[in-house]
């Protein structure tokens, strides 16, 4: 189909269906890049991505980059796609816009339909620049991922722009259609996370993951943009271990993704020693960005079976009556009926065990090297924001200092980020918080490995 009239299609309002999602896992030594808007820029889907491959995958190293840049349309993609992305060398490329693209109040004036077609066609006449630069990259994988909605039917309260989101399916539309011509993968967030949307609005009308402004998810839809994420890799399903013992006959029937050595059954304690290949998902019950209220840990209240799916670490004990402490290292995890070790525990769901706590160590770093990457993508705001447009791209000196200072007068996000800039416009403070990323990464492929734990299960009177 050729892309005229692939854009008569679009501008009818008709897209092309949604097929079943896949994208290859990430492999060793790969570098990928999240190319986006203020919703890659500010979010952390990226971020609860690469804590899933170190904890499930902990000897699998990998370099995770945030390319966002807040307000980015495709247009302004293309601009600093060669000297902010592709100078990373990436070995994959994720790419997602068309929230900016698709515009605003417009839908509210007089004639939003015009609106939305002209928004529609200009956004794909700028796509189609990048992709002529990507289909040239030799060694890169490209996976397009459809927006994220906004979301035109929550009644949390009355400030919508109506016809926006439908625009914007027109453009992942497009994405969709030109990844099956350039044989990338593609991804669509924006129909899932709509229909999730719609579904609990049903009960609670001002329900939604997108946020308070309608447009940037808050960490439970970031969670759930990774999870969505995982599950297109194949990950939904991939056990953190499955142990199966049979105490009575004092034998292991099933060791999946672990080693389970020291098995002792002995006037009714069963005891082994277990060594997992992976760490449990730490899920964050702290709200974390700013403008951000809500945790990562809410997603489970959206996706029930998300811990099961993404975290499931499984222990399965038949052949005992009574009741058993369970205790890790000498630490009391729970008291557990024959009945529910029988059926088996997720002990992933336990935020107390020693391994979980490990796994929230990783999480902490994982945090810390967000937070740090935050500040070099507002540096980055500034350069492709300001400075591209003035002819001062990385001049960085004290005239460059005192222009951003001046327009600062009149513009509150330069002046909110004159501090920043005074300190990262100097190489040397830029590459001492580049090399204090890399050395929060290397400490957690340190500290990611699992170790043998000592699991006791102990009858209780």
């Amino acid at each position: 189909m050729t892309r005229n009239i692939l854009i008569v299609l679009l501008l009818a309002g008709i897209s092309t269906s949604l097929r079943a999602q896949d994208i290859a896992p990430f492999r060793k030594g790969d570098r990928v890049t999240f190319v986006g808007n203020s919703i890659t820029d500010g979010g952390h889907y990226h971020s609860y991505i690469w804590l899933y491959y170190m904890t499930h995958f902990p000897t699998m190293r990998l370099w995770m980059s945030n390319c966002g840049v807040g307000g980015d349309t495709a247009h302004s993609i293309w601009a600093r796609l060669d000297d902010d992305v592709l100078s990373r060398q990436p070995t994959v490329l994720t790419l997602t816009f068309g929230m900016n693209d698709s515009g605003y109040y417009e839908y509210n004036g007089t004639d939003p339909q015009g609106f939305a077609d002209r928004q529609v066609a200009q956004s794909i006449t700028n796509f189609d620049s990048i992709r002529r630069r990507l289909t040239t990259l030799q060694d890169t994988r490209i996976i397009m991922l459809g927006t994220s909605p906004y979301d035109q039917t929550s009644r949390f309260n009355q400030d919508i722009f109506h016809g926006k989101n439908d625009a914007m399916r027109r453009i992942v539309a497009y994405q969709q259609a030109t990844a099956q011509a350039e044989k990338w993968e593609f991804l669509d967030f924006n129909a899932p996370m709509t229909r999730i949307n719609e579904e609990r609005q049903q009960t609670d009308s001002t329900f939604t993951l997108c946020g308070t402004d309608r447009i940037h998810p808050d960490n439970d839809g970031h969670m759930v943009m990774a999870y969505l994420f995982l599950k297109a890799q194949g990950m939904a399903g991939q056990k953190v271990a499955d142990v199966e013992i049979d105490a009575a006959k004092r034998k292991v029937l099933r060791s999946e993704n672990c080693k389970i050595t020291t098995l002792r059954s002995r006037d009714g304690t069963v005891s082994f020693d277990y060594l997992a290949r992976s760490l449990p998902y730490p899920m964050d019950p702290v709200a974390r960005g700013w403008g951000f209220s809500r945790p990562q840990a809410d997603a489970v209240k959206v996706i029930p079976t998300l811990m099961d799916d993404l975290s499931n670490e499984r222990l399965t004990v038949r052949g005992l009556q009574g009741r058993y402490e369970l205790r890790i290292d000498d630490t009391l995890i729970d008291t557990l009926t024959a009945m529910q070790l029988t059926q088996g525990v997720n002990l992933a769901t336990y935020t107390h065990t020693p391994q979980y706590q490990q796994a929230l160590t990783v999480m902490a770093l994982n945090e810390r090297r967000w937070e740090i990457e935050r500040g070099l993508r507002e540096y980055a705001w500034v350069q492709y924001n300001f400075f591209l447009g003035k002819g001062m791209l990385h001049q960085n000196d004290a005239e460059a200092e005192q222009a951003m200072w001046e327009a600062g007068a009149d513009n509150a996000w330069l002046k909110g980020y004159r501090g920043m800039y005074a300190r990262l416009r100097h190489a040397e403070s830029r590459q001492m918080d580049e090399r204090q990323m890399k050395l929060l990464v290397k400490r957690i492929y340190q500290i990611n490995r699992p170790v043998k734990r000592h699991i006791v299960l102990r009858p209780v009177d």
